[in-house]
């Protein structure tokens, strides 16, 4: 739609992915190397930090779920990194197999990875265009 706008899009809120077992999920995201800003067994919720920002991955147990990957293509959300490269052999180190080797993209290299439940990961670097990067 074109045309003027009551409202101004700011920048992002959370992203919310659907698990099967939140404390699976937990664990999964921990060793991602992700932290754990908060968590709410009861509502069935945990917020992962990104960085420094506010917003992060709101984690939402969603019952009847399962333990396995929808049998629809995923979403992909992609985090920045100082460099995906090593993030790829951190990644693998600590047990969490990467989907493919690193790619490398317009604006350096992006290695992927999925949780148990298909919710599909990129760690992505700025190597190539640094002036397009945050500053670590």
């Amino acid at each position: 739609m074109s045309g003027d706008h009551s409202y101004k899009l700011l920048g992002f809120d959370n992203v919310l992915l659907p698990v099967g077992d939140l404390g699976t999920a937990v664990g999964f995201y921990e060793r991602a190397g992700f932290a754990v800003g908060f968590r709410f067994d009861e509502a069935g919720i945990a917020l992962l930090k990104v960085g420094a920002e506010t917003p992060g991955i709101l984690l939402r147990q969603e019952d009847g779920l399962g333990h396995r990957p929808p049998s629809w293509p995923s979403p992909r959300l992609w985090i920045e990194v100082t460099d995906a490269r090593k993030a790829a052999s951190w990644l693998a180190a600590a047990g969490i197999a990467p989907l493919d080797e690193p790619i490398a993209v317009a604006t350096g290299w992006t290695v992927e990875i999925a949780d148990p439940w298909g919710n599909v990961i990129g760690f992505t670097d700025y190597g190539k265009r640094p002036e397009l990067g945050r500053r670590p």
